[in-house]
C-alpha cells in the first residue's frame, strides 16, 4: 500500500479561505486508489513565499527526507508553489528522495511514465525562464548605461564620513546608521572600515 502525504494550501490565514475542499477531495482520491493516507501538512500562506515562510512545506520536507511517506498528494500544482523554479527545485528534491507527486487538477502521477515526463518539461521551461530572464535584465543593464544612466544604488544624501564616524562614536550600530543617515550598511562599512 502507497504511503501518502497531503499538502494542502490556501493564500491567506483570515479565516475567509479553507484547505476543507482540498483536504476532502485527496482523501477520496486516496481511497479509491487504495493509497494509505499518513501525514498531512497545511500551510495558510501565499505560495510565492519560500520554504522558509511555509512551516507546512518545510515540515512535509523534513519527513520526506525521513522516508515517512511515498508520494505527496496536492490538489493542484499552485497549493505547492507558484514560481516555476521554486517548483522544479521542489519536484527535483522529493525525486530524489524517492518520493512521487500526484497533482489532483493536471492529472500529473510522477509515478507514471508520462506524469515523470511533464515534470521533466517543467524544469526544462524553468531553466528557459531563467535564461529569458538574465537575457532581459543583462539587456536593460546595456541600455541604461547607454543612456548615460548611472547604475546600482543612489548615493547617500548627506551621508557624510563624519556624520557616521560621529554615530559610530556614539555607539550606534551599522544598520542603525544606516537608516538615521539614509544610506546602505555597505557605505557605512566601508567607511568604518577605513577609519579602522
Amino acid at each position: 500500500m502507497k504511503r501518502v502525504a497531503l499538502y494542502l494550501r490556501v493564500s491567506t490565514n483570515n479565516g475567509q479561505q479553507t484547505t476543507d475542499n482540498q483536504r476532502r477531495e485527496l482523501e477520496a482520491i486516496a481511497t479509491r486508489a487504495g493509497w494509505q493516507i499518513v501525514a498531512t501538512f497545511e500551510d495558510k500562506i501565499s505560495g510565492a513565499k519560500g520554504r522558509d515562510k511555509r512551516p507546512g512545506l518545510d515540515a512535509m520536507m523534513k519527513a520526506a527526507t525521513k522516508r515517512e511517506f511515498d508520494m505527496v498528494a496536492a490538489w493542484s500544482v499552485d497549493r505547492l508553489g507558484r514560481s516555476l523554479s521554486h517548483l522544479v527545485q521542489l519536484f527535483a528534491e522529493l525525486s530524489a528522495l524517492g518520493v512521487d507527486i500526484y497533482l489532483h487538477q493536471q492529472a500529473v502521477d510522477s509515478s507514471t511514465p508520462a506524469g515523470r515526463a511533464l515534470l521533466q518539461m517543467s524544469s526544462v521551461f524553468a531553466e528557459f525562464e531563467r535564461a529569458m530572464l538574465r537575457e532581459r535584465v543583462a539587456t536593460g543593464l546595456a541600455r541604461a548605461k547607454a543612456e548615460g544612466k548611472r547604475l546600482g544604488r543612489p548615493r547617500a544624501k548627506g551621508a557624510t564620513d563624519a556624520a557616521i564616524l560621529r554615530l559610530r562614536e556614539k555607539g550606534m550600530g551599522v544598520i542603525a546608521i544606516g537608516r538615521k543617515l539614509g544610506c546602505g550598511t555597505g557605505r557605512v562599512q566601508s567607511v568604518l572600515k577605513g577609519a579602522a
